[in-house]
């Protein structure tokens, strides 16, 4: 990478949206039908990747939403205005988002429409909206891509590394996270040691 090239890597990568808010009423819209979840966390990035380990691919994060808010109260409030008008559209959660990820009440199917309108008159009234929420996630992953280098070192053995074993739990956590950033548009050249990079490219 050219130093002119590396200069403007890092002043796009600078345009992100504010990582401030302190907690957050969120929708994750699911890619395949109109099936939602919603919820409110302190950390909508860890909590959308405890939900499924391919998080990028299972949930449509162009319709993905934030809503910020002050307090955990006031996340939990919008949650509720959020859902609670939607009772009829209250759905089982998909199998295949992680039981111990919690939150199995708090799916919709066929609501998108109407929370689409929701969240339009909650920025009206002047709450601060994520949406969509790919931006805000995109920016909370590249903030926490400061120690890949040395992350992914340690996950990964030499066997591995070299072909001599077959894809380790451990691997498969390290390819997830690496798919979830080059999903997200984040360099992954200048962030890995070579050997990670080599093992990441073969695979």
């Amino acid at each position: 990478m050219t130093r002119r090239e590396s200069t403007v890597k890092e002043a796009f990568e600078t345009q992100m949206p504010s990582l401030d808010g302190r907690c957050f009423a969120y929708v994750f819209p699911c890619v395949w039908e109109d099936h939602c979840k919603i919820g409110y966390s302190y950390d909508p990035l860890s909590r959308i990747a405890s939900l499924h380990p391919r998080w990028f691919e299972f949930f449509d994060l162009e319709r993905a939403v934030l809503v910020e808010a002050e307090t955990e109260r006031d996340a939990r409030d919008l949650e509720l205005e959020l859902r609670r008008p939607l009772s009829a559209h209250r759905a089982p959660a998909p199998l295949a988002v992680r039981v111990a990820a919690g939150g199995q009440t708090e799916w919709l199917r066929g609501a998108a429409a109407a929370l689409e309108a929701a969240v339009d008159a909650l920025s009206r009234r002047g709450h601060r909206v994520h949406a969509p929420a790919r931006d805000w996630l995109r920016a909370a992953l590249l903030e926490r891509s400061e120690r890949l280098y040395e992350w992914t070192s340690a996950r990964l053995c030499s066997d591995e590394l070299e072909g001599l074993t077959a894809t380790t739990p451990g691997g498969r956590v390290v390819r997830d996270s690496l798919d979830a950033r080059a999903a997200l548009d984040i360099d992954l050249e200048t962030r890995l040691p070579p050997a990670v990079l080599h093992w990441y490219r073969q695979g």
